[in-house]
């Protein structure tokens, strides 16, 4: 029993192992099962996992630099914050303002002209913001330099980081320096000034005028701008000086109203203005241009840059005096007043001339009229240019003036060595000195004249008093009379020199009667010359044509006594002779020149009167005798009518040579005038 037990228990044991093991061969065929699933699916997340990798790998470097501050010391990281929030309100303070700046770029790039308040107040604001960014900015970049500084020594930040923001930060210590607004600040300047140009050229219009009257048509509102524009142009400007651009608005302006005064003078044909000395022919070829240039200068001061002169006060007041009489002065310069001075100063280096004496007077007229006003418009420091032309031209003309006028008795001394006149007539100086003393001494030249020669003896320490003008032009006319006693006997014909007493003694009185200077010399010796005039007419009569018909004797024709045959041949005889001696006295007369019309026609009078009715009874007695003649033609020559138009016509001026009755010029000989002043030995070369 005991043996089969044992066996039993020995078999049974071996059939529990093999159960075990199949077990577990089972359990590591499912857990084998289980980890292909899990290789499995580990293989596709590995597969999907790659690119995420990828940018994993991509991301350490920044993942590194940004857990560096974690690696960083405690109070290296405790320390950043304050850096950090100094720094943050400055910089977001610019930003913002960075953004209102471009904010306003759509407005100011639009034209002024649509809303020129509006614009300006914009450009206001971006001046502002600009004065900030300018007063904030590089305090923002010194707190952000601090930052990286902070980061850099305390090794906070990553080295790449640090060297993008060093990078950034002196782009913005470039612009720092002027380029904030990226240009738009000029750019609206620009549009500004445009504006301020367009302005004053739509508003500037020359004045519409007549050149041949400068009276009352030319008519100047207070303002030549309207007040509205004014107002604008005020406006702009202060926008452009708060940003330095005062210097280009004055340019502009200058440039547009000098061009429009300039415009404005041209329908004057101001061309004479540039004459050179070397163009002057002479003083009376310019004469009508120095009447002209007082008129047009008078016009140019009073009303055109008066008008300058008021509106430069008012677009520019604001500035200050400095500024807005700096503006007129280019202004006036740029339009014509140097020339109007300089055409005067040429005037004053032209050749001397008795009769630039006047011409002289009348350009110390016109700037004595206007010394007012020149001393108002150009007194200031800014017109010095100008004022010192002007004090030169003054000058210039007061000493010529003067010295021509105490040369004048010299002038008129020297001419009497020279002949007088072949034709008998009044010389030239003698009409130009009695025209040109009694100018002198008129109302228009004598009060200008005396004036000049108070400043002149002035210049010099020397009193002036006005019996001293009187008793020059005195001596001058004493002068005069000398010459003429010295020409009277210089003719080797009596009968020429006693009708060259005649015909001047008449002139002196004539033009001098009734005058200033004829008042001066007394109604004695105005007589006096009338009455030398009469003697002189008397004994001419008496020695020329009054001796001619006592060669119609009728002596011997009376009686007939030696029959009709001799009296014919004594008719004809005294008719030869009578003939003879008309023909010479006419042939030679007819040359001799009377000017004055009533001395001519009263003189040719007395002529007829002496011969022609001694003529006619002549012949009605004794022109029988040789009209029958066949050569009566030689002795019944000429018909009582003939004869006498013949007589009427004598002393008739030559149109060729005596018709011009204008000043005569200085020259060298006496025939021809009066002397150039540049050649003697008292002038001034």
């Amino acid at each position: 029993m005991a043996d089969s037990s044992s066996g039993c228990s020995g078999s049974g044991s071996v059939s529990l192992k093999s159960d075990s093991r199949i077990e577990n061969l089972i359990l590591a065929s499912k857990s084998l099962k289980l980890s292909l699933d899990k290789s499995k699916s580990v293989g596709l997340a590995l597969e999907k996992a790659g690119p995420r990798l990828d940018e994993i790998r991509v991301r350490l470097p920044w993942l590194e630099s940004a857990v560096r501050p974690i690696r960083a010391e405690k109070d290296a990281l405790v320390a950043v914050g304050g850096h950090i929030n100094r720094a943050v309100g400055p910089a977001a303070a610019v930003l913002k303002v960075f953004d209102a700046v471009h904010g306003l770029e759509k407005s100011l790039l639009s034209d002024p002209r649509i809303d020129l308040p509006g614009y300006l107040s914009v450009l206001k604001r971006l001046e502002e913001a600009l004065r900030f960014l300018g007063d904030n900015c590089g305090l923002a970049i010194q707190w952000l330099d601090d930052i990286v500084e902070y980061l850099e020594d305390n090794s906070v930040a990553d080295q790449v980081y640090l060297k993008n923001l060093k990078k950034e930060l002196e782009s913005l210590k470039g612009s720092q320096n002027g380029d904030l607004d990226g240009g738009l600040l000029d750019a609206a300047l620009d549009k500004l000034e445009n504006e301020f140009r367009l302005l004053l050229t739509e508003n500037s219009v020359p004045l519409p005028m007549l050149s041949d009257s400068l009276g009352d048509q030319a008519c100047i509102a207070p303002s030549p701008l309207p007040v509205s524009v004014v107002h604008k142009l005020q406006a702009i400007l202060g926008r452009l000086r708060a940003n330095d651009r005062l210097d280009k608005c004055v340019s502009i302006y200058v440039e547009v109203r000098s061009s429009n005064v300039r415009a404005s003078l041209q329908a004057l044909n101001l061309d004479y203005l540039e004459i050179s000395v070397s163009e002057f022919n002479d003083v009376q070829s310019i004469e009508v241009y120095i009447a002209q240039w007082g008129k047009h200068l008078e016009f140019a001061v009073k009303h055109l840059f008066e008008a300058e002169y008021k509106l430069c006060n008012d677009v520019f007041e604001r500035l200050g005096r400095d500024v807005w009489m700096g503006c007129f002065s280019k202004i006036a310069a740029q339009a014509g007043i140097l020339a109007f001075l300089q055409f005067g100063k040429t005037v004053t280096e032209s050749k001397k001339d008795p009769i630039k004496l006047l011409k002289l007077l009348d350009i110390f007229a016109s700037l004595n009229k206007l010394r007012l006003d020149f001393n108002r418009l150009f007194g200031g420091d800014a017109c010095v240019e100008i004022q010192n032309l002007t004090r030169e031209l003054i000058k210039s003309v007061i000493d010529g003036a003067a010295e021509i006028f105490w040369e004048l008795l010299v002038q008129v001394e020297l001419q009497r060595p020279n002949p007088p006149p072949p034709d008998g007539s009044v010389p030239r100086l003698v009409s130009f000195i009695t025209d040109y003393c009694n100018k002198l001494l008129g109302d228009d030249y004598k009060p200008i004249l005396t004036q000049v020669l108070i400043i002149h003896r002035s210049w010099k320490r020397q009193s002036f008093q006005e019996r001293l003008l009187v008793n020059e032009i005195l001596n001058i006319l004493k002068a005069v009379e000398l010459n003429l006693e010295t020409w009277i006997k210089a003719y080797d014909d009596p009968m020429l020199s006693n009708f060259f007493a005649m015909n001047n003694h008449w002139h002196l009185f004539k033009h001098l009667k009734g005058t200033k200077l004829g008042d001066l010399l007394g109604d004695s010796w105005l007589k006096e010359h009338e009455q030398y005039k009469d003697y002189y007419s008397t004994i001419f009569l008496r020695d020329s044509w009054g001796k001619l018909p006592g060669h119609l004797s009728r002596e011997g024709l009376i009686l007939f006594s030696g029959g009709r045959a001799t009296a014919r041949d004594l008719v004809k005889k005294r008719l030869k002779k009578f003939n003879e001696v008309f023909d010479e006295m006419f042939s030679k007369q007819s040359g001799w020149i009377m000017v004055e019309r009533d001395l001519r026609e009263k003189t040719c009078q007395l002529i007829v009167q002496a011969v022609v009715p001694v003529y006619r009874s002549y012949m009605q007695n004794y022109g029988p005798l040789v009209e029958q003649d066949n050569s009566s033609n030689k002795y019944a020559k000429y018909t009582v009518q003939k004869l006498e138009e013949m007589l009427l016509c004598l002393y008739r001026p030559k149109p060729a040579r005596h018709g011009s009755m204008k000043i005569p010029q200085l020259s060298g000989k006496y025939g021809n005038g009066m002397p150039d002043l540049r050649r003697t030995a008292s002038a001034v070369v």
